[in-house]
């Protein structure tokens, strides 16, 4: 089993959404430098969970 490597949160890495989940934003995303195909709501890496395919 490979783990990944632990980014350390900074501020403007996430923030909490009405439910209490905490969202990663596209700062973070780019960072992490990789796209976990989870379908987050700021990827920048154009991944679309519907289709598992990226957008150009």
């Amino acid at each position: 089993m490979q783990f990944k490597k632990l980014i350390p949160l900074e501020e403007g890495d996430y923030y909490m959404n009405e439910e209490g989940y905490r969202v990663f934003t596209e700062q973070y995303h780019l960072k992490r430098g990789y796209c976990c195909k989870s379908g987050c709501k700021h990827c920048p890496y154009g991944y679309d969970k519907k289709t598992d395919s990226f957008k150009k």
